[in-house]
């Protein structure tokens, strides 16, 4: 993972990630660094356990799909990542944890952002006693036409 020919940036992002991790109260662990790595080195994205544990693999880190799914819950505890629940046996993790929407493409098992300011939501009930709402998320569940 580490080569002579980092460029600055490169080198400076372990130090970074190390402190977000701290911050959040985790322990930076040499795999809670190369997925973070991983799942923050780029755009905002959504992420499910198989598709990082892919990644993982092909960038050389060894890490079983266990700890994975440990530490993307972990990430999620942190408030580092949100969970979108597509379904009972189906989550996504995204890197953008402002408030927002997301399609769900049923056809290609995919979740895109809808900006929050596309969705308004009115006639929220008030949460029980003693509880507060935290946020709502929408899912639109889409598919291609055929035709």
């Amino acid at each position: 993972m580490t080569s002579p020919q980092k460029t600055a940036a490169e080198a400076s992002r372990g130090p970074c990630l190390m402190a977000v991790l701290r911050m959040a109260g985790l322990r930076p662990t040499r795999q809670r660094l190369a997925l973070a790595e991983l799942l923050f080195s780029g755009e905002h994205r959504h992420v499910n356990a198989e598709q990082l544990h892919s990644e993982a693999a092909e960038a050389g880190v060894q890490v079983s799909l266990a700890t994975i799914y440990n530490s993307l819950h972990q990430f999620r505890q942190a408030g580092l990542l949100r969970e979108i629940s597509v379904d009972a046996a189906r989550s996504y993790f995204d890197t953008d944890t402002t408030d927002h929407h997301h399609f769900y493409i049923e056809d290609e098992e995919r979740i895109e952002d809808i900006p929050s300011e596309s969705i308004r939501i009115s006639g929220l009930p008030d949460a029980p006693d003693g509880m507060a709402i935290t946020h709502v998320d929408v899912i639109v569940r889409v598919k291609k036409t055929h035709g």
